[in-house]
């Protein structure tokens, strides 16, 4: 006989969450997280909003409401940084983002106390830094990661400054972003709720382009122009910090300045080294081993703990250490090459080049491929579909490779794409 399952408002924003392609494991914990954040009709609301960008009028035919209504209920998680508001055109378009990098940081980059932010923290700390379900499933899974490495440009030389292609330049995206916007550093701001914060810069994290101007607007993040975001990120550099930003290559949405202690992806990177978590950048530390002195201000400095000591092997000096990398789990930031008194380390570029995703679109389809997730997108809230966002997620599986062309057809099992392939 079956069963019949009352599900709560939590457990289906939950479902709801799992259905992208960076979602959030059930636990206790999460469902405390989501308490804090929405009240009980909320996320029996946000449980039945689409994957893709919605409008207030959407909205408001999938919850059986007012346009204005609903409108109402967008504005006010829109000014709390549940959602993000998309303005183009006159018109407003909103998305539920993922809770990383998505609304978990949001919720304490803003620092209103309309929440309890050192309860929330310590919730995120025991979801996030203790239980390994959540972190292991964000960037563990698949090959294609949420975020990557920008090399630290000034420690290019000058043969490897002409080889660094535009996307991979921090300084290119503070260039061309719409909108910059500062704000405070989620992941040193929860650590610091828990007593284990470094002393590296707080306010310091970067938003662009739709992201920045709804954190903008809503008051959660400060308006930075090219100049003053250029500042920022030579401070970043002084403090040895890694950034690490979205995994595309157009209209990046965040670059996180992180320390090795605090931050996420940083921690994650260690833990998880073996799976990769982290795309790197194209190029790898050379240490010259002659001039090396084993002062070990590279390993100190080092966020994932690639470099290390061992013996110089030197007859006349037995005592005597130099620095070695472990090229499997470095990053290619670049921070031991600034660290470096001796100048014994440089950068190189890697043997094979680090593909990166060409936009959200790319990247969140093969994201979805490889977590068997794909059909999520494609048929979530159908009704609410347009033409544009169908033919961007079809134009997204066309760019990918055969093999993964071939995988996203059979998770479909559908005839209808096979047949768009096969006339290709």
């Amino acid at each position: 006989m079956a069963h019949h399952v009352n599900l709560s408002s939590y457990d289906r924003l939950t479902e709801r969450l799992n259905r992208y392609p960076q979602g959030a494991p059930p636990s206790a914990l999460l469902e405390q997280i989501l308490k804090m954040l929405l009240n009980d009709r909320e996320a029996e609301l946000v449980s039945q909003l689409p994957i893709k960008p919605f409008t207030a009028e959407q909205a408001a035919r999938a919850w059986s409401v007012e346009n204005k209504e609903a409108r109402n209920v967008l504005d006010t998680l829109a000014e709390r940084a549940i959602l993000v508001d998309i303005v183009h055109d006159d018109e407003t378009h909103y998305i539920l983002p993922p809770p990383m990098a998505g609304f978990f940081e949001f919720s304490l980059m803003r620092t209103k106390d309309d929440i309890d932010q050192k309860l929330l923290s310590e919730l995120f700390h025991q979801y996030l830094n203790v239980e390994e379900d959540f972190v292991r499933e964000l960037f563990g899974e698949g090959e294609t990661q949420l975020g990557r490495v920008f090399v630290q440009e000034p420690q290019l030389n000058n043969e490897n400054t002409l080889h660094v292609l535009d996307y991979e330049r921090a300084s290119e995206v503070i260039e061309t972003a719409s909108h910059m916007g500062i704000s405070l550093c989620y992941c040193r701001h929860k650590m610091k709720h828990v007593g284990k914060a470094c002393i590296a810069p707080m306010d310091i994290c970067m938003t662009f382009n739709t992201s920045a101007a709804s954190l903008i607007r809503h008051g959660h993040a400060r308006k930075v122009d090219r100049v003053e975001g250029k500042e920022f990120l030579h401070k970043a550099y002084e403090n040895n910090l890694v950034q690490f930003g979205e995994n595309v290559r157009e209209r990046v949405n965040f670059i996180c300045n992180c320390c090795g202690c605090c931050c996420e992806a940083m921690l994650a990177a260690k833990r998880f080294a073996n799976l990769h978590p982290v795309h790197t950048s194209n190029f790898l530390p050379v240490i010259d081993t002659q001039s090396c002195n084993g002062c070990s201000k590279c390993v100190n400095a080092c966020p994932v703990e690639a470099m290390g000591l061992v013996s110089a092997n030197d007859p006349h000096k037995p005592k005597r250490k130099r620095a070695k990398l472990d090229t499997e789990i470095c990053l290619g930031c670049g921070v031991c090459v600034r660290a470096c008194p001796s100048q014994s380390i440089s950068l190189t570029p890697r043997d094979a080049r680090v593909i990166t995703p060409v936009n959200s679109a790319h990247r969140a389809v093969v994201m979805a491929i490889e977590r068997g997730k794909l059909q999520n997108l494609i048929f979530d809230n159908q009704v609410l579909f347009s033409h544009r966002a169908l033919a961007a997620l079809f134009g997204a599986i066309f760019n990918l490779s055969p093999v993964k062309q071939l995988l996203a057809s059979k998770q479909l099992k559908s005839k209808y794409l096979e047949a768009l392939l096969a006339r290709r």
